[in-house]
């Protein structure tokens, strides 16, 4: 890692990670300068070596099927396995079948792949990832509240400064969801509520 002094480093720092595993070397060479602008990309040409790079820091994974070795239906199951907080698209020359009714993926491409489409679905999987951070934050902060405002007077919680940041913190998260499903369309709205409902 470089020097915080180095301005760019911060920056780097902060950018979200894309993996892209594909056997041919040219697909995570292609997706790399695609993405190398927004993103922070790995790439790996086996499922053996996705595997040896991935941790907790990567955010997106772009994942062929059909691979030499592991193929990339294993890698995803070995991913969701560990449970790495981590949004996952196939992308494929594989034409789906009944068999993905049982794969934990969030996107399906089949190739070929054009930038555009490539960068519309890591930025949607990126607001996929964010929304359910905040409502994970969202819910948690609720529940305090509703604790605290069950055992505790109201004299009480006018005077504690937690209190208040508490309920400034739900303020914060009510806004950044709002901002979050104004960006998303109505299949995924009810995808992500009827996931909230299974939770």
């Amino acid at each position: 890692m470089s020097t915080a002094s180095a301005p760019d480093s911060s920056t780097d720092d902060e950018e979200p990670v894309v993996m892209v595993v594909d056997d041919e070397e040219r697909i995570p060479e292609a997706f790399a300068i695609w993405l190398g602008d927004d993103y922070e990309v790995r790439s790996a040409t086996s499922g053996e070596e996705a595997l040896e790079k991935m941790d907790g820091d990567v955010d997106v994974v772009l994942l062929d099927r059909h691979m030499p070795g592991l193929s990339g239906d294993e890698v995803l199951e070995r991913i969701r396995d560990a449970d790495y907080d981590c949004r996952v698209a196939m992308v494929t020359g594989v034409d789906p079948d009944f068999d993905i009714v049982e794969m934990e993926f969030d996107d399906y491409l089949t190739k070929p792949v054009g930038r555009d489409d490539l960068l519309s679905v890591v930025d949607r999987l990126l607001s996929l990832g964010e929304y359910d951070r905040v409502v994970t934050e969202y819910f948690a902060a609720s529940k305090k509240r509703a604790v605290l405002e069950s055992q505790k007077p109201r004299s009480a919680l006018e005077e504690s400064d937690e209190y208040d940041q508490l309920l400034a913190d739900l303020e914060e998260y009510e806004r950044e969801l709002d901002a979050l499903l104004a960006d998303l369309d109505p299949e995924e709205y009810e995808t992500l509520f009827y996931e909230l409902l299974d939770e």
